[in-house]
């Protein structure tokens, strides 16, 4: 096994992302240690009984010898975390996130800089429905993206520390790229922050329906109704932080999608199929485009493997 690019990390939020870091980087040989925190004592107590690492009873015991510290929490707390962690970093150690928005997760992340450590926003676009430290695994990162969104003017240390940080993302299985914070936003906004939008709106909606029963609509669920309720079991925390801190990129999209909707909607009202097949067989030719890019299979059942499926956010 190479040596490990950092010899030390800690984990601070061991969710779905926090514990997949700590599994993929003990089995990959990225870390030569792993620590864990977590401000829930319950959770503690769970990742304690699963060989994730070393799990502390306080914030600044887990941070305070690691070479680079990953911030797992929800954007809405990133500021007050990322202040509370800073202080108790040595010099020269690097401070990344998680998040799915990296606009405000670099505000938050700059707030707490202290010029002694290197900050460097990220986002792995993988994930599950699945929360909590039991649902993590190692191959969570394998052939995903991850985001990097170092800052701007920064000095040849700086650019070796987020050169580090991509040589342990990807020795994770991770295909990583650089990004300006507001261009990853905008693009995360259609490609998946929309559709969980609209997961949640669907399923809401059915649930809700005066004309149809619920034991009705879970007994004959189809496959697209069942795949929005999957994304749709997604951690509500993290999806309420995230539509709150990307509301301008997301009101964009969900603008244009209304449009276009609307579009469908006049076009099944006035028996326009022309324009119903130009805009069905337009989209059969991005699910074409995603699957020759490699971002999913063409196997059945959308591709997905049930103990394992992965989901971006």
């Amino acid at each position: 096994m190479p040596d490990p690019i950092f010899e030390r990390i800690a984990i601070v939020g061991a969710g779905l992302i926090g514990s997949s870091i700590a599994r993929a980087a003990q089995a990959y040989g990225a870390a030569g240690a792993v620590s864990l925190y977590d401000s829930s004592d319950d959770v503690r107590a769970r990742a304690a009984g699963l060989d994730l690492g070393n799990v502390t009873e306080t914030l600044a015991e887990a941070v305070k010898d690691a070479d680079c510290v990953f911030l797992c929490v929800p954007v809405g707390v990133l500021a007050p975390v990322s202040q509370a962690t800073v202080p108790h970093m040595k010099a020269g150690a690097i401070l990344t996130d998680v998040g799915s928005v990296k606009k405000q997760a670099a505000e938050a992340l700059a707030s707490a800089d202290n010029g002694a450590v290197q900050i460097i926003p990220g986002h792995p676009i993988a994930g599950t429905e699945q929360s909590g430290p039991e649902a993590g695994f190692p191959t969570l990162f394998r052939d995903a993206w991850h985001i990097l969104t170092p800052q701007d003017g920064k000095d040849e240390a700086y650019a070796e520390a987020v050169q580090r940080l991509t040589a342990f993302w990807t020795a994770l299985g991770a295909k990583v790229e650089t990004m300006d914070p507001g261009r990853h936003d905008r693009v995360l906004a259609i490609t998946s922050h929309l559709p969980h939008l609209i997961a949640f709106n669907i399923v809401s909606t059915a649930f809700d329906m005066e004309t149809v029963e619920q034991g009705e609509v879970v007994k004959f669920s189809a496959g697209g109704f069942r795949d929005f309720t999957r994304i749709a079991a997604s951690d509500p925390v993290m999806w309420r932080d995230v539509f709150l801190n990307n509301k301008e990129a997301v009101l964009e999209c969900l603008g244009r999608f209304s449009e276009d909707l609307a579009a469908l909607q006049r076009a099944i009202r006035w028996g326009d199929g022309d324009l119903l097949m130009q805009e069905f067989s337009r989209a059969r030719t991005i699910r074409k485009a995603i699957i020759d890019a490699g971002q999913d299979s063409g196997a059945v059942n959308f591709g997905r493997n049930r103990n394992g499926a992965k989901d971006e956010a």
